[in-house]
């Protein structure tokens, strides 16, 4: 490995309080069928923290606090953590609180989360899935609401993307559906565009992730094909999950 970018690792683990490393398990296969995305921009870019040795989703929350670590916690009400099964075998990942999930302190219960939800059950209901949403688990990016509802800026996303890491590792889903592409570039460090991502598997660590539209942009009159399209990502992905 080159020595300045070794140093860049090294800097990023101490400065967010990582004081053991351990070697990454070998990656499993992404779905039978499919094709590994491979995203070489994210290992160059952004180096991810390993998990605490027994983590959990309670252990995580307790070390964010009363989190000041970027300037987002300036604007917030409350802390926006996740919500769902701790156990879950499929995460949802989107972008960021808005201003309703700032008030109730969980994510996506505004209109997006409402689309969201119908989208889960609904096709589970079609495809004869039992899943109802508190079943699967969902987070952000980003746990503070940006001003004005913002795109989250880089730093941000790196500092709260430990949390969220760990988060994903305690879980250890079958699956991650990253929702938008601020979650896609947190997971997988591309900036390729969602409909480019979507509809295919990519992998975060060793777990398969399927990119799709964010319900906020499905709301909007104007995409009705991307409506459709979000439906097929989410109906592959619920089936390799569940099947």
């Amino acid at each position: 490995m080159n020595p300045e970018l070794l140093r860049h690792y090294l800097a990023f683990y101490r400065d967010i309080g990582v004081k053991t490393l351990y070697r990454r398990a070998p990656k499993t296969p992404v779905p039978a069928g499919e094709e590994a995305m491979l995203f070489p921009e994210a290992a160059s870019r952004r180096p991810q923290a390993p998990a605490p040795v027994d983590d959990s989703l309670e252990k995580i929350r307790r070390d964010m606090g009363d989190c000041t670590r970027c300037r987002l916690h300036k604007g917030r009400t409350q802390i926006v953590f996740g919500t769902g099964n701790p156990k879950a075998k499929l995460v949802f990942v989107g972008e960021g609180p808005g201003a309703d999930e700032d008030a109730q302190g969980i994510p996506f219960v505004g209109r997006a989360g409402q689309l969201l939800t119908q989208m889960i059950e609904g096709t589970a209901r079609r495809e004869g899935i039992p899943l109802l949403r508190k079943d699967v688990y969902i987070c952000n990016v980003v746990k503070c609401r940006p001003p004005e509802n913002r795109t989250p800026e880089l730093d941000e996303m790196e500092t709260c993307g430990q949390f969220l890491f760990r988060q994903l590792a305690a879980i250890r889903p079958k699956a991650i559906c990253a929702l938008g592409a601020v979650a896609a570039r947190a997971l997988l460090g591309t900036r390729e565009a969602v409909i480019r991502l979507r509809g295919k598997w990519a992998r975060w660590r060793d777990i398969p992730v399927m990119v799709t539209y964010h319900p906020s942009y499905l709301l909007r009159p104007y995409n009705q094909n991307a409506k459709r399209e979000a439906w097929e990502d989410l109906r592959k992905v619920l089936h390799y999950v569940y099947d």
